[in-house]
């Protein structure tokens, strides 16, 4: 299947759009579903990835169960465009690109999800901006300073033995490499087509530039003052907004015991650890992951049956504010 005009995969269900925030950049998001709630979903931080890289299967799937749903594009990626680098700030450019985003768009509440940088992006904009969210879904990725990615590396016995897979190394541009960086996220290598390699290399490509200058900042922020303004400590540990967390057994990046310090540092977000999922667990395991996220959006609750499917974390007793529990639930405390 050959690339659209905008160099886009064409996925039924998925439209792209672009909006000009009030900073004069020009963004860009894929979007699924006419009306209802809205859902904003947030990709992550490989080169090449983007809305419709990240959530080309789950935004069709909430779009058509009753959602609105929006993948935007961050600047240095997909094809939002920031020429005069005003977002290119790491973090905090993040956090207010997305609150120029939902305000361009008309968002005033809504339920937020992210995987890997969509993730961090996630909690930082939930304790910057609490009241805008209804509801949060995260799968893979970092909380801010709460745990550090140091501490997250110091339990990982696979960093002792060299760089983890698809963390070393300088993208070259090619599309080669960018199929090997895309098939270390995942288990399952069938969804990374011809088609989807060609777009996320064009992305990559188009944006090295903004991203080679951004990323560093991203991935370690340095800035005194930015680092008050993005500390999660004390705020997302108690928050009082509904939030589940979801980690594969086989994630490239982070292990599970990495995973299980953020559960111990979050009390009332949920954590579930779904079996023969790598990294980017929503291409890996698609059907279970929109199962997750359908329920917990539109019910506020996940289901008992799909909770246990999705691998609810037994290390401590299941939230019941979150999860509809069986009075006869066995559970390992």
């Amino acid at each position: 299947m050959a690339l659209t005009e905008e160099q886009e995969i064409k996925v039924p269900g998925l439209l792209s759009r672009f909006v000009r925030l009030q900073s004069g950049v020009k963004a860009h998001y894929s979007t699924s579903g006419e009306a209802g709630p809205a859902v904003v979903l947030l990709h992550g931080g490989i080169p090449g990835s983007s809305g419709s890289a990240g959530f080309r299967y789950m935004a069709p799937f909430l779009g058509a169960q009753g959602f609105r749903v929006y993948c935007p594009d961050f600047p240095g990626f997909g094809l939002t465009e920031d020429p005069g680098r005003f977002y290119a700030y790491g973090q905090g450019g993040q956090v207010d690109y997305l609150q120029d985003f939902v305000n361009a768009v008309a968002l005033d509440t809504f339920c937020l999800g992210g995987n890997s940088m969509g993730c961090q992006t996630s909690v930082n904009y939930v304790v910057a901006h609490p009241e805008r969210v209804e509801r949060f879904a995260v799968i893979a990725g970092m909380i801010g300073d709460l745990v550090t990615r140091d501490e997250m590396r110091a339990v990982d016995n696979r960093a002792k033995q060299g760089p983890l897979p698809g963390s070393g190394g300088t993208y070259d541009g090619s599309e080669t490499m960018m199929r090997a960086m895309i098939e270390s996220m995942v288990v399952d290598r069938s969804g990374v087509t011809d088609e989807l390699v060609s777009m996320r290399t064009a992305a990559a490509n188009r944006n090295r530039d903004y991203y080679d200058l951004n990323m560093g900042r991203v991935l370690r922020p340095t800035d005194p003052n930015e680092l008050i303004r993005l500390t999660t400590k004390g705020r997302l540990d108690k928050a009082t907004i509904p939030g589940i967390a979801m980690f594969g057994d086989r994630d490239v990046l982070y292990a599970v015991e990495a995973a299980h310090l953020q559960e111990n540092a979050l009390p009332n977000v949920q954590f579930f650890y779904p079996e023969n999922t790598g990294h980017q667990g929503q291409t890996d395991r698609p059907e279970l992951h929109h199962q997750v996220f359908l329920e917990f959006f539109r019910d506020g609750k996940v289901s008992w049956d799909t909770a246990r499917a999705a691998g609810i974390s037994t290390r401590r007793p299941p939230n019941p504010d979150l999860v509809g529990i069986p009075t006869d639930a066995p559970f390992t405390s």
